[in-house]
């Protein structure tokens, strides 16, 4: 929260809006009608062929106006005299505005006013309506800069939902599974940008290959082929992702493959695949010699998963169908992966319209989903075969519960991977990212019977 002096705007007259604000206003839009916000980014800064420091600041603008929605619509609320009669299009000219004043620490007050007020007056629209649309967002903006960050201040303990603007259910959800301070330190993760991690592809070339074409990096001693960029980089459009040498991959998201531990020779099935990051990590670990068998539900996505393979040199045979019940040839598996569809609570970050996405009523079937799958792996893999179960939410009933009901025997993963055990599931890992730095995931392995 920034203390910079407070604006004060009695103005007809508008200046033109930077190229970072409308791209971040046409994403909000985009959002409002039902697009996700990464995939709404990617469009709009494609459109206007935006500098890439603007599209950066854009990013930023765009993501943190939608995942601090609640807490910006509750500030608007409180600033405003009738917020009922805010238009769509106004209101989302204030969050970008709020979110400025209250949590950039980059803009001084004034010219955030400035631009929010310019952005209210280009709004489509009749045209006599600009003047009476900037007089509110001014109004509003100014009386939210000085009474907002008091405001904040003022919430109690049991606000925490509010304050770091997250679906109750989400909050009591990650409060029942990890305590009170642990998930506060999660959903504050949230609203910070995610770590930008690569998976070098050890099957299309040596790492030195690859490191020519990249921003500073750094490694993690536990995941040779992970490394985390420490600036800002194009990633889909570099020669290296055409070439499938490296792939987007939260170092989080490369320990199931691990846990696998995949070996030439072996048969590997990976029953959720699509969109194929862990499916093709599976047969670069076995150095391209495993028979890799992955299971996609939708087919849209297990054509993306046959692409994916065919661009990184990963032979894998794709079938498409419900792995809980599809004819699975092959069987039965040295080992099994089921990375489960979930709530995604510990990846909010990189999603930042994922928490508004999500309905609690989901939650019981989406459990169902689990279990049924977790059952299925245990009647497709070898007695004594290795089955690694994983997650990237961080809900308990998601992970240990589902475990838990499988009845099956747990192999001890913390040896190999220290410094992340699951308290409440002796073997298990939880990685949290507030004390990681990466993704929040859940991952168990367990002994076939």
């Amino acid at each position: 929260m920034n203390s910079r002096s407070r604006p004060n705007h009695e103005r007809d007259e508008h200046a033109p809006v930077s190229p970072a604000r409308r791209l971040a206003l046409g994403v909000l839009r985009r959002v409002d009608d039902g697009a996700y916000a990464d995939r709404a980014l990617h469009a709009e800064a494609t459109r206007s062929r935006i500098l890439p420091r603007d599209r950066q600041q854009a990013q930023r603008l765009a993501y943190g106006a939608v995942q601090m929605r609640r807490l910006l619509d509750w500030l608007i609320d409180g600033a405003a005299d009738r917020p009922e009669r805010i238009e769509p299009g106004v209101r989302n000219v204030l969050r970008i505005g709020v979110y400025e004043i209250v949590f950039s620490d980059g803009t001084h007050d004034s010219a955030a006013v400035d631009q929010a007020v310019s952005m209210a007056y280009a709004l489509p629209g009749p045209r006599g309506r600009g003047p009476a649309r900037a007089g509110l967002v001014n109004a509003v903006l100014r009386r939210a800069a000085a009474e907002g960050p008091q405001r904040i201040a003022a919430l109690g303990p049991n606000d925490v939902a509010l304050r770091t603007s997250f679906p109750d259910w989400i909050a009591a959800g990650l409060v029942a599974s990890l305590g009170a301070t642990d998930a506060e330190a999660v959903m504050r993760a949230a609203n910070e940008s995610s770590e930008s991690a690569i998976r070098w592809n050890t099957l299309m070339g040596p790492r030195e290959a690859v490191e020519s074409e990249l921003p500073a990096w750094h490694g993690d001693a536990l995941l040779p082929e992970a490394m985390v960029l420490e600036s800002p980089f194009a990633l889909e459009d570099s020669d290296a992702f055409a070439a499938g040498r490296v792939m987007a991959q939260s170092r989080a998201s490369m320990i199931p493959a691990r846990a696998v531990m995949p070996r030439a020779g072996e048969r590997i099935l990976d029953m959720c695949a699509a969109p194929g990051a862990k499916a093709t990590q599976l047969a670069a670990l076995a150095d391209g010699g495993a028979e890799i068998v992955a299971v996609e539900l939708h087919s849209a996505r297990a054509a993306v998963l046959r692409e994916v393979a065919d661009r990184m040199g990963a032979r894998i045979t794709v079938i498409e169908g419900d792995a809980r019940e599809v004819d699975i040839p092959g069987g039965p598996f040295d080992a099994v992966l089921v990375d489960a569809p979930c709530t995604g609570t510990g990846v909010l970050s990189s999603r930042p319209d994922a928490r508004w996405r999500r309905r609690e009523e989901a939650l019981a079937p989406l459990v169902e989903i689990q279990m049924g799958l977790l059952a299925r792996a245990l009647t497709v893999v070898k007695p004594g075969g290795r089955v690694v179960y994983s997650t990237c939410s961080l809900l308990r009933v998601e992970n240990e519960d589902v475990v838990r009901a499988s009845g099956a025997d747990v192999d001890d993963l913390t040896q190999e991977f220290p410094g992340m055990p699951s308290p409440d599931l002796p073997g298990t890992l939880r990685l949290q990212p507030h004390v990681q730095g990466t993704d929040g995931f859940f991952v168990a392995r367990l002994i076939g019977r």
